[in-house]
């Protein structure tokens, strides 16, 4: 078997996984989506640039057009960037609702090296959130650098606030894929990993999870039914 055959059948495998978890969330929590009364649903996309991410800087800026074009038909979706990078500089922005608009806010951004602040951007999710609902943090990081206690414990109250984590793994870091399943389990959402040769799958992932922002479980099994066959297999176990 090839190595791109290897690589197909795990990434189909990490995807499975994903939506399983998914179809596990609370029914109550899941179906209390954003779109609520023609209100848009509001997701958090945050990003680790530190320099070990430059090399992939690019291909995220491409796919996050997937969170907007996936949820058109559901009343769109308010996304708001949040990145970290260098000696302790975080960045968030105001909401935006057009894929022009997220662009220009991350071709804006270069990577720069240093340490990771995922403590930062569980703490300003959970801000926002008490200001004004957001239902879906999307994270996307390489490794962790951080006390895990300490992560856990936002990750929990982000969980009672009814604000999903959903932590992206780029490459097989195990202390990072450990913490950030930790992460994702105690905040109700749910982790998958990727690696830059397999785009398609991220592309896929941050799509489920922009549907499930503006609309909820329900949404996304309607978006599967009109999507491509590889979208439909993804959804098919969530019923």
């Amino acid at each position: 078997m090839s190595d791109k055959e290897l690589r197909t059948k795990s990434d189909k495998q990490s995807i499975d996984q994903f939506i399983h978890q998914v179809r596990k969330l609370p029914q109550q929590g899941r179906e209390q989506g954003g779109g609520q009364g023609g209100e848009q649903g509001r997701l958090i996309f945050a990003l680790d640039a530190t320099a070990s991410r430059e090399a992939t800087w690019d291909q995220a800026c491409h796919l996050q057009s997937e969170l907007f074009l996936a949820t058109r038909d559901l009343g769109g979706l308010a996304i708001q960037l949040c990145y970290y990078r260098g000696y302790g500089e975080f960045k968030a922005t105001g909401f935006v609702n057009q894929t022009s608009q997220l662009l220009k806010l991350m071709n804006g951004v270069s990577c720069l090296g240093g340490r990771t602040q995922i403590h930062r951007v569980l703490a300003h999710a959970r801000a926002e959130t008490r200001s004004k609902a957001v239902k879906v943090v999307v994270f996307i990081g390489d490794c962790c650098e951080e006390p895990v206690d300490e992560l856990c414990h936002i990750a929990g109250e982000l969980g009672m606030l009814r604000t999903s984590v959903f932590m992206f793994l780029e490459g097989a870091d195990a202390h990072a894929k450990a913490v950030f399943q930790q992460v994702a389990k105690l905040s109700g959402g749910a982790y998958a990993p990727f690696n830059s040769n397999s785009p398609q799958m991220l592309k896929d992932l941050m799509a489920a999870v922009a549907v499930y922002a503006s609309g909820g479980a329900k949404a996304l099994q309607d978006y599967s039914s009109r999507s491509s066959p590889e979208v439909k297999r993804l959804t098919q176990q969530i019923r």
